[in-house]
């Protein structure tokens, strides 16, 4: 079985590799012997990436709750404050970050020594498997190969001076946030929710994880809070109502941000021009503007006090 090691950067694709573009995935059997030590092994301590102040991750522990879309609007909005930013994006089974950012067509440019150079959009750097494997082919890969990747794309992306780099963790609690951790230190992770029992019980489930990784846990995001009807103007509550508030008290949590389930929203991500490009003083941004900087402030709480935000 074939699994990917390393990716070549500014040289012909070599036999028993596969790719797209200037990108190449190369498969080979040492490589796959290598993650699997790390796994089964004791992990190489985290290392941090030069020039990045902080890594932020965003999980939800379940898909179809916006997590993407909450990633991809906070990268914009904190370019948009004056910060320098970067996303990766991690969800490796479905990379829907260069359609939200308008960069399907993007490619990453070979560098000497096997380095990338990410896509840059909207004044974002940007790295996805979506630039690599574009179009609708899945990617059907086990949990050394996921691990394999994530660690290139933390490690020989380019990603130079960063105040942030935001990294949109795919569902779940599985391989791909563990190969985070044992690869990076994370300055803090983002919970992202609908207010609903069901969606609710999977953020638990990645509070729960974070707390197991050691990862300082910034606060929730409560996404489609409510809905506010265009003609009457009242709030409904399609989601349910304030789960994520009730949810953040039981873990003395910061709720960060309560997002409205908002047309203009999807609309924005489906064309690749997200809402937050719009400017804080747009209709409808400014929930995701007070989530940045709530984030930004938790963030120096971590630098100045490792301790502060630790789940009991």
């Amino acid at each position: 079985m074939d699994w990917p090691g390393q990716l070549v950067i500014g040289r012909a694709r070599p036999a028993g590799s596969r790719g797209v573009g200037a990108v190449t995935i190369i498969v080979g059997e040492e490589n796959i012997l290598a993650s699997h030590a790390h796994s089964h092994g004791i992990p190489p301590a985290p290392q941090p990436l030069p020039g990045i102040q902080n890594i932020i991750a965003i999980g939800s522990g379940k898909g179809g709750v916006g997590k993407t879309t909450v990633a991809v609007n906070l990268a914009v909005a904190l370019s948009k404050l004056g910060h320098k930013v970067g996303l990766l994006d991690g969800d490796i089974y479905g990379p829907n970050v260069p359609l939200m950012l308008g960069a399907l067509d993007a490619q990453p440019q070979a560098l000497e020594g096997n380095r990338i150079q990410p896509v840059e959009q909207y004044g974002i750097k940007m790295i996805s498997v979506g630039l690599l494997n574009p179009g609708d082919k899945p990617v059907i890969w086990r949990g050394p190969m996921l691990h394999s990747i994530i660690r290139q794309f933390l490690q020989q992306v380019v990603w130079g001076e960063l105040d942030y780099l935001i990294i949109d963790l795919p569902p779940g609690t599985g391989d791909v946030a563990i190969s985070l951790i044992q690869t990076v230190p994370v300055t803090g992770a983002v919970v992202v929710s609908t207010p609903s029992d069901v969606a609710l019980q999977d953020a638990r489930k990645a509070i729960e994880m974070f707390k197991q990784l050691k990862v300082d846990i910034l606060g929730m995001v409560e996404n489609m809070s409510h809905f506010t009807c265009p003609h009457c103007h009242h709030e409904i509550d399609i989601f349910s109502k304030e789960g994520g508030s009730r949810t953040a008290k039981q873990y003395d949590l910061p709720l960060l941000a309560q997002i409205e389930l908002d047309p203009e929203l999807r609309r924005a991500g489906d064309a690749g021009q997200p809402l937050a490009l719009a400017g804080e003083n747009a209709p409808h941004a400014r929930a995701l503007y007070d989530m940045a900087r709530a984030i930004v402030a938790k963030a120096k709480e971590v630098g100045n006090n490792e301790s502060v935000i630790q789940i009991k």
